[in-house]
This record gives C-alpha cells, structure tokens and sequence, in this order.
C-alpha cells in the first residue's frame, strides 16, 4: 500500500528506511533534497531495471523520506556520510558504485574522497559538491512553503517538459512533504540565506582531481536548478570520467529521459 516504505535497519544509532531489490555487484541510490522527497519517489523508475542484474539500495538519508529523525541531530555532509558507512556495514557491504543525484552527489565524492575503498564506481547526476553560485531554482526548491500549488510549480523548476508535472504527482509530493516531522526536518536543514549551504557540499578542487574511481557525470542540458557548467568542472577535474549531456531535459534526468538514463548507467556499470 505504500511502496516508499520497505525496508528498515539500524544505522548509527537510528532506523533507516531502504529499498533492496535484486541480485549481483551492489549498487547505492542517493536521492537528492527537494522536499517531500524520498528514494523511492526519486528512483522509482531506476530500481526494476537496474535490479535486473544487480543488486539495488535506495535509502532514504536521515532528515528525509521515512527514516527516522533523531532528536538533536545534525543535518550534514558528515553526518550523511556516516549514515552510508553504517548502511552497508549494516548490509554486510564491502564496496559498492554509487548513483548520486543531486545532494546525493555531494554524498557519493564524499565516499569517494573519504572512504575510497567503499567505492568501485561513482555516478554523478545534476551534481552538487562543487562551488557554484545558488541558482534561483534551487533556493526556491530549499525555501519550500507547503501547498499544492507551490508544489507543482517546484517540481516544474526540476523539468524541461512541464507536461510530466501533473496535478496528481503534485499532490502526491505535497502529501508527502507535511508527512509529521518532514517538513520540519526540512526547513532546518537549509535555512537562508543558502548559499551557505551550496558551500558546505562542495569539495576542494583538489579533492576532487584526487579521485581516481571511474566516473560518469550525467546533466540535463537545461537544467536550471543546478547548472550545466558543474558537470563540465567535475570533467575537468576527475581523470577517470566521462560526461553524457541529455538534450531537452532538466534536473530529472532519471525521469525525463528514463530510457536513456538506465541504459547509460547499466552500460556503464557493466564495463
């Protein structure tokens, strides 16, 4: 009846909420950070293909979606990061590729940076973890107010063909996002002013050149939430990756151009 709701193991003193679907090399989904987000609400379209021949975790990170929301905690890189960590000793997981989409992103250099042997392959979508100027998008997006109608003009800012955001997908993710404790959770994680927060995510540059994991990069060349040029420093800057531009398509790039996405990802995974 709720299929955002799975599975739940003990991380780092709380419950996390997670998907695990599938079988072979593992695979970690991270979602990113618009409200009312979840993993699954994020991967959805993601986990059966990729599941077909691997084995497919989707947490949800502490702060959103159905994992548990401890008192005091603070909502952060490290504490994300340690969160992972604890999910795949939980998971009995030695290494695994990551999938990061947006904040995931930030999430999957900072294994990559810090816990490389966890790591075998990172991919990277509408990436966050490098320094940028905060885009009008994404602090609307960080400054959400709960409404339907601002909920569907949100979600709009994530997608170049507007017709995907339906009227039933916008209640859907409102719903969601006054779920009790989320939209809480949510406000004090990126309070403004929020360039500050942008600025938390990102890495060194010469962190970033230190990674040595292969890498696809994946952007939406109409991406207004988070600009195109941060997939073209990541290029830059990391040795082993390669960077596939979608056309027509904004930050969802999962969602928008689906088709695309799985097989790029499952090709790249495969090799």
């Amino acid at each position: 009846m709720r299929p955002e709701i799975a599975n739940q193991v003990e991380t780092d003193g709380y419950m996390t909420n997670y998907h695990d679907e599938g079988e072979g090399f593992p695979v970690l989904l991270i979602h990113g950070s618009g409200p009312g987000v979840s993993a699954w609400a994020n991967w959805r379209l993601v986990i059966p293909e990729l599941a077909k021949n691997k084995r497919v975790l989707a947490p949800d990170m502490v702060g959103f979606g159905y994992t548990d929301r401890p008192e005091g905690i603070d909502y952060n890189m490290e504490t994300w990061a340690k969160q992972t960590v604890s999910f795949l000793d939980a998971m009995d997981i030695e290494k695994a590729d990551i999938v990061g989409n947006s904040f995931g992103c930030a999430l999957a250099l900072a294994m990559a940076i810090n816990h490389p042997d966890r790591v075998r392959k990172i991919v990277l979508m509408g990436a966050v973890g490098v320094n940028f100027e905060l885009t009008q998008a994404l602090d609307a997006v960080w400054g959400y107010k709960p409404s339907v109608g601002r909920m569907k003009e949100m979600l709009s800012l994530f997608v170049d063909d507007k017709s995907i955001v339906t009227d039933d997908l916008a209640k859907m993710r409102y719903e969601a996002s006054v779920e009790p404790g989320f939209q809480e959770s949510f406000s004090a994680m990126f309070p403004a002013p929020r360039q500050r927060w942008v600025d938390s995510m990102a890495f060194d540059d010469d962190e970033i050149s230190n990674i040595s994991h292969e890498t696809l990069i994946v952007h939406g060349r109409d991406d207004v939430v988070i600009p195109l040029n941060n997939a073209i420093k990541l290029i830059k800057l990391i040795k082993n990756a390669q960077l596939h531009v979608f056309g027509r398509c904004g930050h969802w790039t999962q969602i928008e151009q689906t088709k695309g996405f799985n097989s790029l990802v499952n090709d790249f995974l495969d090799e």
